[in-house]
């Protein structure tokens, strides 16, 4: 058993005797533990797992789902376990409302409190008080020098163009931030809890591009999130390069022509 399996035992204050180690953990060690006396749980590594708790608990005190935190340290979150023995296919209209729910609670500027990370690619979240400075400073320059010659430049080119692309200042809803079907547990046609975020204060459609990057939401959750505002698709496009450049980073060249993809969609 791993030294991940027994760290989450200690934090619970039990004895470790059931682990199982769980897939899709590309950037972190997730394991599921029983302990002794019966209990199980969820325990993972990460980039700042007392982080990452906060933002459980910011999801959770909307009234959206998320599995509750058991404890946290320096190197290891447990949260509870929770049903996942359905599709998002079935809880698509579910998952709009519950979307709808987190977005409606809004923070004075966008950003968050602390920079977070997808593995080794940095997130970075200084408040920003307009949001093309945000979008376009914290998530589309900074890849800007990790990437060569002419992507690098249309990149450059769109983000200081963005006055003219994003609204200056939308709600800034608390936005899930690694909203895909993945981080989306089902039970039937219900919503269980949404999981692994990277949360801070953004512009609502940031989430819905992510849940548009490999796939397409049905028609039922946009009947129950509503009506997205005039111009969306660019935006879409927009905001799907953020993910897509994080993809190329932390995967590689593979992911080239999903960010030329929304370059040229948005004709930068």
């Amino acid at each position: 058993m791993s030294a991940l399996a027994f760290t989450g035992a200690a934090l619970l204050g039990g004895r470790l005797v059931v682990a199982h180690s769980l897939g899709g953990g590309d950037l972190s060690e997730i394991v599921r533990i029983t302990l002794e006396d019966g209990r199980t749980a969820i325990v993972k590594s990460g980039p700042a797992p007392a982080t990452e708790a906060a933002m459980l608990r910011a999801i959770a005190a909307t009234g959206a789902p998320a599995p509750a935190v058991l404890a946290a340290s320096d190197t290891a979150l447990v949260i509870e376990v929770l049903p996942a023995g359905g599709s998002v296919d079935a809880a698509w209209g579910d998952l709009g409302r519950i979307l709808a729910r987190l977005h409606a609670t809004t923070g004075a500027h966008y950003g968050w409190p602390e920079d977070y990370a997808f593995g080794p690619v940095a997130i970075l979240n200084a408040f920003a008080d307009d949001w093309p400075t945000f979008w376009g400073e914290r998530r589309l320059l900074v890849n800007a020098p990790h990437i060569r010659g002419a992507l690098a430049r249309r990149i450059e080119t769109l983000a200081a163009d963005l006055r003219n692309r994003l609204p200056t200042r939308p709600p800034a809803s608390l936005l899930h931030g690694d909203l895909w079907t993945g981080n989306v547990l089902a039970d039937g046609d219900r919503i269980a809890g949404l999981i692994d975020p990277a949360c801070y204060y953004g512009h609502g459609e940031v989430d819905i591009a992510m849940l548009s990057l490999f796939g397409r939401p049905s028609p039922a959750f946009f009947d129950a999130y509503g009506p997205l505002a005039p111009g969306h698709a660019e935006r879409l496009a927009i905001y799907s390069l953020w993910p897509a450049l994080v993809h190329l980073r932390l995967f590689g060249a593979g992911y080239r022509s999903m960010v030329e993809r929304f370059l040229d969609a948005v004709g930068a």
